[in-house]
């Protein structure tokens, strides 16, 4: 992989705000302009960002329809009415299931909880899930992560005199359901002054009203914070604003005191005695909570989500470890099938997006399969497979290029769609697929670009080894938890030299433990190249070469710090090398 590395630059008025800011603050100029970059530029601002509190959050009651959503709430416990807590299956669904029927469930017993099979019922509110509340005497159903679209479906409830509370982050159409409440902060009505919640964020929301409706202290939320944190992470919403708050705390309760059935993911994963990260949630909770969804059902998840002895939650916990076992193997091989078609595809050079369908795929796994393709080509794709007679599948996109505006484009093909900028779900009947294929890419073509098609690397900053004080690296820990429109810092180092003892390892000898100096200072640096052991031969030269990478806490030596290289570029001589 040949990389663009993409020096970021600043005006020079937000360099004089970051100058400022840093000594202020009493932190490196360096870190002052990454603040400067995420739109901070005040002492206030910093010390919040930095110090993400509670109390801080919005009041929930700002939110559209909330007032209604909670009388209706109080209503249905007041007259014992049966609640069902319905949800999608994948993470974030899952977890704002769990969130909310745990939190009420304290307070009330006639409630259950209810996930659509995936591949019997499909994404969203059904039928069938409508008729299910209908038999065991539902009256209200509160729906979370899904609903936005679910027009027919709350109709059809209606008549059967059950009604709806729609909790839901997805983009809307112009007809809303005939909900007694939605709360969607992406409304084109919406009063809230935070739009980008989860879905579990969303439904956290809810019983934050529920909770301040009743006299309940807000402190009996926080145990559910760790579910909140987990949604965040895995749905890649941003990790700013009033999800920063969410995540920072959210953090800290799985790292400190998480739920049973969370403590026990927690083990199978590996991740007993470590401090848990967004990646660990991204790469490894995440994936297999998900993964229950994608090969059995996603009611599984919230079994667990919701236990309360630790044996049976470990229990449940290996079940779908087992599901992300046999998720990684369908993954692999349907990954390797996409690749060898896309090879195959003619003037794939000249495309902008990628669109394929194979009715023999396995649904739970293409938006994984999507996901990978987007990593590889750098392009929007679509991956779609068949359900009964439709072509069903999932969207996702690169960088700053919105998806779901790519597909509403194309939603005459369409029987159904809905998603969000990265990530969205789509079904169309078989015969249209050629079509949709050249809509959508025409529209790609004309609006994204140029650079979003591309491998680059964007550098925050050029640094030395002798910027990487202690100090520096416990103020950029501050900046944690990273994630979309607060991402890990990159930065750069030119002319670096083996230490000497820099060498290959891993099973397979693919990546490089380094160590590190350069002409500056005398500090030795660790780093890993994971997948780079081609430059290992240029390294021992003894040549000077370029280095962007992040910096991490070493996992293996706690309190040492380690450089994670995302590229390295050869000096073939030792002249310093013009910027690109």
């Amino acid at each position: 992989m040949t990389y663009k590395w993409n020096y970021l630059t600043i005006t020079p008025r937000q360099a004089e705000e970051s100058r400022q800011l840093a000594q202020a603050l009493g932190i490196s100029p360096i870190l002052g302009r990454l603040l400067v970059e995420r739109g901070i530029t005040t002492v206030q601002a910093a010390r919040k960002f930095f110090r993400p509190q509670l109390p801080e959050l919005h009041d929930p009651f700002l939110m559209k329809d909330m007032d209604a959503a909670v009388e209706r709430l109080n209503r249905a416990m007041g007259k014992k009415e049966r609640i069902l807590i319905y949800g999608d299956y994948d993470v974030d669904g899952t977890t704002a299931v769990a969130l909310v029927y745990k939190f009420i469930q304290q307070y009330y017993s006639n409630i259950d909880y209810y996930i659509p099979d995936r591949y019997e019922e499909g994404y969203g509110v059904s039928m069938q899930g409508v008729d299910y509340a209908a038999r065991t005497g539902v009256k209200l159903v509160i729906v979370l992560d899904c609903g936005i679209k679910a027009v027919e479906e709350v109709a059809y409830a209606r008549e059967k005199g059950i009604d709806f509370i729609i909790c839901d982050h997805h983009v809307p159409d112009d007809e809303l359901p005939p909900a007694v409440a939605i709360l969607n902060a992406k409304r084109f009505d919406n009063t809230y002054p935070y739009e980008h919640l989860s879905g579990c964020g969303v439904g956290f929301k809810f019983m934050q009203a529920f909770a301040l409706s009743n006299g309940i202290e807000v402190h009996h939320l926080i145990p559910l914070l760790d579910l909140v944190a987990v949604s965040i992470a895995s749905d890649i919403v941003p990790i700013m604003g009033e999800n920063r708050i969410l995540a920072y705390h959210g953090l800290k309760q799985l790292n400190s005191n998480p739920s049973v059935g969370m403590k026990a993911i927690i083990d199978v994963c590996g991740l007993a005695d470590k401090e848990i990260t967004v990646g660990d949630i991204v790469f490894k909770i995440g994936p297999r909570i998900n993964a229950s969804g994608r090969i059995q059902n996603g009611k599984e998840a919230v079994d667990l989500l919701t236990e309360k002895d630790f044996s049976a939650a470990l229990e449940k916990a290996g079940q779908i470890n087992q599901y992300n076992e046999t998720r990684k193997d369908l993954d692999k091989t349907m990954t390797e099938e996409a690749n060898h078609i896309v090879e195959e595809l003619s003037h794939f050079a000249d495309r902008r997006s990628i669109v394929l369908y194979n009715e023999a795929w396995h649904k739970g796994v293409i938006g994984i399969v999507a996901s990978r393709l987007t990593e590889i080509y750098y392009r929007p794709a679509v991956v779609l497979t068949r359900t009964g007679d439709l072509a069903t599948g999932s969207a996702r996109s690169v960088s700053g290029f919105d998806v779901y505006k790519a597909i509403e484009h194309c939603r005459d093909l369409l029987e159904s769609f809905g998603g969000h900028t990265y990530a969205a779900g789509l079904s169309m009947k078989v015969e249209n697929v050629p079509a949709f294929t050249r809509r959508f890419e025409d529209f790609v073509a004309e609006h994204i670009l140029p650079e979003q098609t591309s491998a680059v690397i964007d550098v925050n900053a050029e640094i030395d080894f002798r910027d990487i004080t202690p100090k520096f690296c416990a103020d950029l820990k501050k900046f944690n938890p990273f994630g979309p429109e607060n991402v890990k810092p990159v930065f750069c180092t030119h002319h670096v030299f083996d230490y000497g003892t820099s060498k290959v390892v891993g099973r397979g000898q693919e990546h490089i433990k380094l160590e590190l100096v350069d002409d500056k200072s005398n500090n030795v640096m660790n780093g890993i190249a994971f997948g780079q052991s081609s430059h290992v031969r240029f390294i021992k030269t003894k040549h000077s070469f370029d280095i962007c990478y992040t910096i991490e806490e070493n996992t293996h030596k706690k309190g040492e710090v380690q450089l994670q290289i995302e590229d390295i570029k050869p000096n073939w001589t030792d002249e310093k090398p013009a910027k690109s």
